[in-house]
């Protein structure tokens, strides 16, 4: 079926012509047996045509049980790439190549192995932010989720935690009988934050809380009500019997706080409108045309090496399973 549909280059799209189009990503995934996965971090018109929002740990679970025959991840690279090691026989395409993850990309599996020679009896732990070649040379994956209650139950003491440094430093405050050793990985837009900024808030706003992402600097940590992972925050902020929230993360979940209790007021700092600060750009690279032209396409499939895939979808397994 041929479509009035020609989109050779980015532009904006009239609110007329976004429901034209998410209609028709939407009768394209039908057509093709497609699941369409987001992170909450996307745009909101790419939200909006997805089958499930979520969290690294929501989207990971997704990704392995789902039984279409074509996965669309809108999120940064590894997730992708999460989602094609634990469903290999998928095709799974990533509407923007080019959105990687900077933190991810703090840590090589050269540097594992070198960490692994300086600490042969600790256990190694991934947060789920990074690469597959990274993921291959660890023993576990955590995300911010689950991650103090998976490490709770590793029996060795030492845990060589990688790549960011502000989760690790929470955990380990979480897991005081763990001896943690720390990559000092980190992520630009939480660690962007400041404990100052987050002060002025609670000031102008003395009746609210705060909902803090652990991937914060441990000072903006210190002045939370409440600290967890994304899918938390969410479940928290909607919730919780304050009418006012701080939300101390990238500024995509604001659509869906909004959607699931309009009645709340959700605070975000203001200076996460500029991308380059606390406003994350690779997430924001996925766009609803980038969207439709993968599906209708079939392009920029997301390919790894088998013996990647096998080594490196043992630790994510073993959290699946603890999780």
């Amino acid at each position: 079926m041929t479509t009035g549909f020609v989109l050779t280059q980015e532009k904006e799209l009239s609110l007329d012509e976004i429901k034209e189009l998410q209609a028709e990503v939407r009768r394209l995934a039908k057509e093709k047996n497609a699941v369409i996965l987001a992170h909450y971090y996307q745009r909101p018109e790419v939200q909006d045509v997805a089958d499930f929002i979520g969290d690294s740990l929501d989207l990971s679970r997704r990704a392995a049980q789902t039984d279409a025959d074509i996965i669309v991840f809108c999120g940064v690279r590894f997730m992708c790439e999460t989602a094609k090691i634990l469903n290999p026989s998928k095709k799974v395409l990533h509407p923007n190549p080019e959105s990687g993850c900077p933190m991810a990309d703090m840590v090589t599996a050269e540097q594992v192995r070198m960490l692994r020679s300086k600490h042969p009896d600790a256990t190694f732990v991934a947060y789920i932010n990074t690469t597959a070649d990274v993921k291959a040379e660890v023993d576990i994956c955590v995300t911010s989720a689950n991650a103090p209650k998976i490490i709770s139950k590793i029996p060795a003491r030492k845990i060589v935690f990688l790549p960011d440094q502000a989760l690790g430093g929470w955990i380990a405050k979480q897991v005081p009988d763990k001896e943690f050793i720390l990559w000092k990985g980190f992520c630009p837009p939480h660690f962007e934050f400041t404990a100052r900024e987050v002060m002025k808030l609670k000031e102008k706003y003395p009746d609210a809380k705060v909902a803090v992402h652990p991937e914060c600097h441990p000072k903006v940590i210190e002045l939370a009500d409440f600290v967890g992972s994304t899918s938390q925050i969410v479940k928290y902020a909607t919730t919780v019997e304050a009418k006012r929230v701080i939300v101390i993360t990238e500024v995509g979940l604001k659509y869906t706080l909004q959607k699931k209790n309009p009645e709340k007021e959700y605070i975000f700092p203001e200076s996460m409108n500029y991308c380059g600060t606390v406003y994350c750009c690779t997430m924001k690279g996925i766009t609803l045309p980038k969207v439709y032209e993968t599906l209708k396409n079939e392009i920029n499939e997301v390919l790894l090496p088998e013996d990647i895939m096998e080594r490196a979808r043992k630790p994510i397994e073993r959290m699946l399973e603890l999780s």
